[in-house]
């Protein structure tokens, strides 16, 4: 186990890496993030800051050097140059490669036994078109990698439009993902320690707008519930193949058939941001267990019923309504100027 007073580095200086942050610090931890940006949000409320190029070797390995264990919020980096570190670093690169490229994490999905919606690789229009007559259309096209929040991805509704998507979508490999009818989106948050522990969080609902999570909520009814045992395992042995230690999430589509597989997220997840106020150990401080070696906490929830509701664009303006509100536990990022599909923070409610 590393001992309290130690410090844990996080790359990443975004919303998750400030709250994986400020769950290490009542446990005793120092964090040290590590970023490009001039003044990443979780900086702000970390004892060290390293500005640096993800890809970076010799500022990686002195970043790595002040560290007893370093984690990552966000899985679009270099796997490559992580290598140098890789003996600090939990998870591992395994996760990071498989959820980085599409179609390398459906074939991974498909071997751990569980469903992803029928797919096919993409790396021209004569294939979209090929996809087109197997799978049918509708087809959905998303980019193999750097695809997040519904960027890097566009609908197929007839062959004839091949051409045109393949441009649009930069020319880069894709897959394309039949159509399917689903009752309800969903996530199932696990953690996995280093001993091979797992501790599930419940799952949400899921809703999305432009492809964004808008709202997580708790309980997530019949549609969803039926299908959790199924996920959990699924889910459980995909960690396990990766050799996972610390929080993954992946993300289900809850079809008549069963459970489908939409994604994996080898981190700590919008999803199960409302584990903060609702349940007995947040995803946050869980992910700092599991990589610090600590026992996993508790799971149990808080309440009966819990929604937690994402801050994008200029949603933050409402603030001041937010944390005048006694029934409201409001989580603000300090990201500065508010975009449009920026996640600038989010509110919990229980009861």
């Amino acid at each position: 186990m590393i001992p309290p007073g130690a410090t844990i580095g996080i790359i990443g200086g975004g919303q998750l890496g400030r709250m994986l942050a400020l769950a290490a610090a009542p446990l005793g931890y120092r964090c040290h993030i590590f970023d490009p940006h001039e003044s990443p949000c979780a900086a702000d409320v970390a004892a060290s800051f390293t500005r640096a190029a993800f890809d970076d070797v010799p500022a990686l390995e002195r970043f790595a050097a002040e560290c007893a264990v370093v984690t990552y919020e966000f899985e679009n980096l270099p796997v490559g140059p992580l290598a140098t570190i890789a003996g600090k670093l939990r998870p591992g690169t395994p996760s990071l490669a498989i959820a980085q490229d599409r179609a390398a994490e459906k074939a991974f999905v498909e071997e751990a036994g569980a469903s992803p919606a029928a797919w096919r690789k993409v790396d021209g229009p004569d294939d979209i078109r090929a996809a087109a007559e197997a799978l049918g259309l509708p087809l959905v096209l998303k980019t193999r990698r750097d695809g997040y929040d519904g960027k890097g991805q566009a609908w197929l509704r007839s062959a004839d439009a091949a051409d045109r998507l393949w441009q649009e979508l930069g020319q880069r490999p894709l897959v394309a993902e039949q159509a399917i009818r689903f009752e309800a989106e969903f996530s199932v948050v696990l953690a996995r320690g280093a001993d091979g522990a797992v501790a599930f969080f419940d799952s949400t609902r899921n809703i999305h707008e432009g492809g964004i999570l808008r709202r997580s909520e708790l309980p997530a009814g019949p549609a969803i519930e039926r299908h959790l045992a199924e996920a959990r395992t699924h889910a459980a042995a995909i960690a396990e193949r990766l050799g996972h230690v610390g929080v993954l999430t992946v993300e289900y589509f809850a079809c008549a058939a069963g459970p489908l597989v939409n994604e994996i997220a080898p981190r700590v997840h919008n999803s199960g941001h409302w584990t903060i106020e609702g349940a007995a150990t947040s995803q946050f401080e869980q992910h700092i267990r599991a990589i610090c070696g600590l026992p996993l906490g508790g799971t149990t929830l808080r309440a009966s019923r819990v929604t937690m509701d994402n801050l994008i664009g200029d949603d933050i303006e409402q603030w001041p309504a937010l944390v005048a509100d006694p029934a409201v536990n409001a989580h603000l990022y300090g990201k500065g100027e508010p975009r449009s599909g920026r996640k600038m923070g989010h509110v919990t409610r229980l009861g």
